[in-house]
């Protein structure tokens, strides 16, 4: 797996000063995304453990609330692959921090069961606390949302929503 960039200092993607890792591949190609450059899946740098002990180690600051992964699409198959060990180091060495994701696929209808899940799906979603879910849809775009452009994504209380089996928003209060 390749990552395009890293934000050690990130507030724009999730509550608090966050480590944001966006990772390279997407196949979903929103219209107008952001963060198009990072669709090649060759794009940027290999992910390697050099890369992993860095992020651990800008999680590890007092100041960091945690780590999001964004893209690019950290959800496609490949990228989950690339991504599970370092999800079971993160939660292992620092699990105080938290972990959203950022996704263009839906959650029950493409990660739960679906064209992306995968033999680890469900090990990475149980890692995951916040996923924004959902295709950017330029139509749709809303600069005055809470961490989505587009009103067809959904931030979710992930771990509300395995164990009430329901969809569960995530409360901003």
């Amino acid at each position: 797996m390749n990552y395009a960039s890293i934000k050690k200092f990130d507030i724009a993607n999730g509550l608090g000063v966050r480590v944001s890792l966006f990772v390279s591949g997407c196949t979903h190609h929103c219209k107008n995304c952001f963060n198009a450059i990072a669709w090649d899946f060759h794009y940027g740098n290999p992910f390697t453990i050099e890369v992993e002990d860095e992020i651990i180690k800008s999680l590890k600051q007092s100041m960091i609330t945690g780590l999001t992964l964004l893209g690019g699409e950290p959800m496609e198959p490949q990228n989950q692959e690339g991504l599970i060990s370092f999800l079971r180091r993160v939660k292992k060495e620092v699990p105080e921090k938290d972990i959203w994701c950022y996704t263009g696929y839906t959650l029950e209808k493409d990660l739960i069961k679906g064209k992306a899940h995968t033999a680890v799906t469900d090990e990475m979603l149980s890692y995951i606390d916040v996923i924004v879910d959902g295709k950017f849809i330029e139509e749709l775009k809303d600069i005055t949302l809470k961490f989505r452009g587009s009103s067809n994504q959904r931030v979710i209380d992930l771990k509300k929503t395995l164990l009430e089996k329901k969809i569960v928003l995530f409360n901003f209060q």
